[in-house]
């Protein structure tokens, strides 16, 4: 029996205004405009069939408040979509210059709302991941037993400030915060690619979210990656990376011990995500 497979990462679709960069980008990636891929996915019954012609049993669905750069997929529109379905899982967004309690929000999404992560945005929220502004989501965050992903690296979007994307910064965070489950989103994509790899070596909470790397390329951005398989998932980065089905069939293809493939694509993120131990085992037909 194949591999069943976890996307980490994938975008909801943005309902509100967005800038006229990021509409670009989502036309020249996916071939539809705007109001095309909204009428397609704006509910999930479309987003699933998709998952399920990709082989990809469940999605982590993240919302994103970033205004200024790559639009708005607001906690609200992600908690309804992934309602319909124990497949997707919602994570939330706060943006730490528009809320006045960051934390308290954090909390309500989470206790509340059924959130059951928190994806933030450095180079599109503008700050540094050890400012002392967001530690209170930090210790939050811990607190709920929440995982935490961050972009790290680059990006194409106008507005965004690449200083913030270091994935150094989040070296502070890991020591402060030990008992909080770390993702890299990107791995620091392209200029940091050694710096990701090795926080996540030496970090015992912090994981390299693969997101938005082609997987034929994995061995060149990340030579020693069979030293930490049990740091890595798989995410697409859909809508940006339309083609989810090719990407996990890549992964599939490296040179990697089969172990390290089914960790990938599956195991990591399971235990993450505290997938319960029998619905682990039926996905891999024990």
């Amino acid at each position: 029996m194949s591999t069943p497979v976890i996307d980490f990462h994938v975008h909801g679709v943005p309902m509100g205004e967005i800038p006229p960069g990021f509409a670009d980008f989502l036309k020249r990636q996916t071939g539809e405009d705007l109001a095309q891929l909204i009428a397609r996915y704006a509910s999930p019954q479309e987003f699933l069939r998709l998952l399920d012609n990709s082989g990809v049993r469940y999605a982590v669905v993240l919302a994103e408040v970033a205004p200024v750069t790559s639009g708005t997929v607001s906690n609200d529109f992600v908690r309804d979509f992934c309602r319909s379905s124990p497949r997707l899982i919602p994570f939330a967004s706060v943006n730490p210059f528009m809320t006045n309690q960051p934390a308290r929000e954090l909390e309500r999404l989470v206790r509340e709302e059924g959130f059951r992560g928190l994806k933030l945005y450095p180079t599109y929220q503008y700050f540094y991941p050890n400012d002392a502004l967001v530690y209170p989501l930090y210790a939050k965050a811990e607190e709920l037993g929440i995982p935490v992903m961050w972009h790290t690296g680059s990006s194409v979007f106008g507005g965004a400030r690449l200083k913030y994307g270091d994935p150094i910064y989040l070296d502070d965070v890991a020591v402060d915060f030990p008992r909080l489950t770390m993702l890299l989103s990107h791995g620091g994509r392209p200029f940091w690619y050694q710096q990701a790899f090795f926080l996540a070596r030496l970090h015992p909470n912090v994981y390299l979210d693969l997101t938005g790397l082609p997987p034929r390329n994995l061995l060149t951005y990340f030579p020693e990656l069979e030293r930490i398989p049990e740091k890595l998932v798989f995410g697409s980065d859909w809508p940006g990376v339309p083609n989810i089905k090719k990407n996990v069939e890549d992964v599939q293809r490296l040179p990697l011990d089969e172990k390290t493939k089914q960790a990938i694509l599956w195991g990591n993120a399971a235990r993450i995500l505290k997938l319960g131990v029998a619905a682990q085992r039926s996905e891999m037909g024990e």
